[in-house]
């Protein structure tokens, strides 16, 4: 059997407005299995049982609990393909081409009753301005497969570099995971102590939900292709609640910049492809934006952060 050629460019050209249809449209895909996973998990702290993972190929929904066992759901962005296999054995594979969004919708919850699995959803967008039902929605139906595998090459590039910064703290933290809601993969920290009662304002998106998300101080970096209203790729990082001082600390690398209306810290992304040493540069921007974060807001270092650089087994 031959071997897909895989694209050997680490950190491929992500221009939004070369695959703004097919982002729009993989986001509600992602909303439509990141549901299923919301609807059959019991909820975890700051919604972390909605997320999806990284894996080698593409996101996973990791496993789920159902009457007869488990049930994952995998995106392959490398076969272009939806994997569903289940504890019983079932395998379903549901192809990724240009489709609309009701076409993919129909065609999933479909093959969930053909496999015995109930499954119930809310069936519209959220965290999106426009939210069309799924089944109503034939104006996303794009899918470029070149551009899908440059987003994912991306994203296991910045993968490795997230998880060496997770591995520089010993408080509560999140894992490196990918929110289909604003469709980001983030990674988050926590400095243990209660924050105000988040005002929320995520378009279709409960207040309790991010009053539940952002019950703790936290601070949080990560990385998304970009929208309408900000239209290039780019890493963030933010606090919450946010001092007034944060965003006059200074953060590297150069190119790095403060967006106040955002009010989060901001790296485009086209920076760090383009750096000598983009890991390096990435690494040193979480990390300063977090020293920004818990300067201002007076985190205890001593006991948060760690070193296990040179830890070993015995």
């Amino acid at each position: 059997m031959a071997t897909k050629e895989i694209t050997t460019e680490r950190w491929p050209a992500l221009p939004y407005a070369e695959w703004r249809q097919t982002l729009e449209t993989l986001h509600l895909w992602t909303q439509i299995v990141g549901k299923i996973r919301l609807r059959q998990t019991p909820w975890i702290n700051h919604s972390w049982h909605v997320s999806l993972y990284v894996t080698p190929t593409g996101l996973t929904t990791g496993s789920i609990p159902y009457d007869l066992g488990l049930f994952q759901i995998d995106f392959d962005f490398l076969a272009h393909q939806l994997a569903i296999k289940t504890s019983t054995g079932e395998r379903v594979n549901i192809g990724l081409y240009p489709r609309s969004v009701a076409n993919f919708y129909t065609e999933v919850l479909d093959t969930f009753r053909q496999l015995g699995i109930d499954i119930t959803i809310h069936g519209a967008p959220n965290e999106l301005p426009i939210a069309i039902p799924f089944a109503e929605d034939q104006v996303h139906q794009s899918y470029d497969a070149e551009m899908v595998e440059r987003f994912w090459q991306a994203i296991v590039s910045m993968y490795s570099v997230f998880v060496r910064f997770r591995a520089g703290y010993t408080g509560k933290c999140s894992p490196v995971h990918f929110f289909w809601g604003s469709f980001d993969l983030a990674v988050t920290r926590f400095s243990g102590r209660r924050a105000p009662l988040h005002p929320g304002g995520a378009p279709n998106l409960s207040a309790r939900v991010m009053q539940e998300a952002y019950s703790h101080e936290v601070s949080s970096a990560g990385f998304w292709p970009g929208n309408a209203q900000f239209p290039e790729a780019a890493f963030y990082s933010y606090c919450y609640p946010t001092p007034p001082d944060f965003g006059q600390q200074p953060v590297e690398p150069a190119g790095a910049y403060f967006h106040p209306e955002m009010g989060e810290f901001i790296l485009p992304y086209e920076v760090v492809r383009q750096s000598a040493e983009p890991e390096q540069a990435l690494l040193t921007f979480l990390q300063t934006t977090y020293d920004a974060a818990v300067s201002t807001a007076h985190w205890n270092r001593a006991e948060l952060d760690c070193d296990l650089s040179s830890y070993e087994y015995p």
